[in-house]
Parts: C-alpha cells; sequence; structure tokens
C-alpha cells in the first residue's frame, strides 16, 4: 500500500475490529464495507478520505467549502464526498457517519 494512504489505513484499523466491517474493493479502490455494503476509502493515488453519506448531507458540506464531489472519470457520485485536508478527528467522525448512514440503509 503506497505511503500516502496510511493515514486512512491508520484510522480505519478501529472500524475493521467491528464484526460487521470488512476490506473490499470499489472501482479499483480498496475500502470499508458494512454488512457488505461500501462506506468509506480512500484515493489510491492521494490519500483523499471518499465517505458515502445521503446526498442532503453530501450537498450541504460541499457548499460549505467542507469537501468536494466524488467524481472519478467524470461521473459525480452524488452521495459520496471527498475531504483533502488530512484531520484524524474529522476524518473518524465522517467515517463513523458513514458507517451509521450505510448500515442503517
Amino acid at each position: 500500500m503506497p505511503a500516502d494512504t496510511d493515514f486512512y489505513w491508520d484510522l480505519a484499523e478501529d472500524f475493521l475490529a467491528r464484526d460487521a466491517v470488512d476490506e473490499g474493493t470499489l472501482m479499483g479502490f480498496p475500502c470499508l464495507r458494512v454488512n457488505g455494503d461500501f462506506f468509506s476509502t480512500c484515493d489510491h493515488r492521494t490519500g483523499d478520505l471518499i465517505v458515502k453519506l445521503s446526498r442532503v448531507r453530501v450537498s450541504d458540506m460541499i457548499a460549505r467549502g467542507e469537501g468536494e464531489s466524488f467524481a472519478p472519470a467524470g461521473r459525480v457520485f452524488k452521495e459520496w464526498l471527498l475531504v483533502r485536508e488530512r484531520d484524524a478527528d474529522r476524518w473518524r467522525a465522517l467515517m463513523e457517519e458513514a458507517v451509521t448512514f450505510v448500515g442503517e440503509t
């Protein structure tokens, strides 16, 4: 795993300790799944956080400048938010929000 993804995977360890969470691959990105559904990954080229949240939440966060659209190959995924700024507390909170969102849907 490239060194630029270590920040993400260090945070992911706490989630992987949960019974319902495991690793998978989403569009070539290693990712985390809860009960088989994807909730979080990091861009394997940049290490940026990518989380699945409600469309409304993603839109709100983008409007406030708290993240960006996730648009691999130009296609926007409306329930996925990309966060570049490294902040362990913020990333952990967003990953927690994502695991809850995906786990409840």
